[in-house]
């Protein structure tokens, strides 16, 4: 695949230094690595740890949150934090939003009848009286018989 990130630059540059015998300068050269970058080791920040457990507990107490929301819920709790970087710990950790449920069946039908309407309370007969004009024009009368 392609070398993109400056840590697999870093990685490919060491390893054409070792096995084909070049010099460093040359290898950054043709990878297209600054030497800087090459040499500049790479320092974590010393948050990194204390926002990636703020970010899981986050997900854990609001399930449905993206990393969007949680940016914002760290925000509200001081955190100067960049989305970027919370997708990127998202990602890391493995964080996924579940699916969404799927909606239940109604139990009643848009058009305003009550063909299909359930007993509310104890002792609520479930027959339903109705004509047929009374369908058609979407009114319906509940005959509740004990």
């Amino acid at each position: 695949g392609k070398v993109l990130s400056p840590s697999r630059k870093r990685e490919a540059v060491d390893h054409v230094v070792e096995t084909l015998g070049a010099t460093e300068r040359r290898a950054c050269r043709v990878i297209g690595q600054h030497r800087s970058t090459q040499r500049k080791p790479r320092v974590p920040r010393q948050d990194e740890d204390v926002l990636t457990a703020a970010i899981i507990a986050l997900a854990e107490r609001f399930g449905r949150y993206g990393y969007r929301r949680i940016t914002a819920l760290l925000r509200q709790d001081g955190w100067h934090v960049n989305e970027k970087r919370v997708y990127r710990i998202w990602r890391r950790e493995g964080l996924k939003v579940p699916m969404k449920q799927p909606k239940r069946g109604r139990l009643w039908l848009n058009d305003g009848s009550c063909i299909r309407l359930r007993p509310t309370h104890k002792g609520m007969c479930g027959r339903m009286t109705s004509s047929r004009t009374a369908r058609m024009t979407a009114r319906c009368s509940v005959c509740c018989v004990s």
